[in-house]
């Protein structure tokens, strides 16, 4: 099974994480996605990022696709079984997927656009969204116990591209969320070689 992805990808850092904690083995493949390789695009018309080869073969995208492949495959170690709490962990997911959309428009708007061009209250629009997001998840913190689930694995990932594109200011007053941060990464060590990262 391969997995192909980015360093710096949120998604791609939710779908190893999710891979790793479910115990199914996977060889990472780095891509670049501006390059738009044969790889890739044979995978994925759309030419993003993650997408997973099965051992049969088969492409899986995007990370929600992925994710819910991985569940199957190793008999429900990402979401819970109870239908309540199963709706719990893949509303986290949304939400978490959600705000890193939201970063990853901020980040293209930046990257692509020159600067007479940047439409900035369309940027404030998306960091008000995110800081909406951010204040419902301090005030109502995902309860963490001996076992994680697919909406944590995004709620890290994206707390991680977050810390990578746009530092740690965005802490302050949230006290919650940064202790929710340090108890994950204390609880399950393994998965931080796969949070995002700037390309080597």
């Amino acid at each position: 099974m391969r997995i192909l992805y980015a360093p710096p990808s949120p998604y791609s850092a939710k779908v190893r994480m999710a891979a790793t904690y479910a115990g199914i083995a996977f060889e990472s493949v780095s891509v670049d996605t501006n390059a738009e390789p044969d790889l890739l695009l044979g995978a994925n018309p759309l030419g993003k990022i993650p997408v997973l080869f099965t051992d049969d073969g088969e492409q899986v995208f995007d990370s929600r696709a992925i994710t819910q492949y991985l569940n199957r495959l190793s008999k429900n170690a990402l979401f819970p079984r109870n239908a309540a709490k199963r709706t719990e962990a893949e509303r986290l997911e949304a939400l978490a997927d959600g705000i890193t959309d939201c970063l990853l428009a901020h980040v293209y708007e930046r990257r692509f656009h020159p600067e007479e061009k940047i439409h900035q209250p369309w940027l404030d629009k998306q960091w008000d969204k995110v800081t909406r997001a951010l204040d419902h998840l301090n005030a109502n913190p995902p309860r963490l116990g001996r076992k994680a689930h697919g909406g944590h694995l995004a709620l890290r990932a994206m707390f991680g591209y977050l810390e990578l594109r746009f530092g740690t200011d965005w802490m302050k007053g949230r006290a919650k969320l940064k202790r929710w941060i340090r108890r994950f990464d204390e609880k399950f060590p393994e998965l931080g070689a796969f949070l995002p990262r700037s390309p080597a």
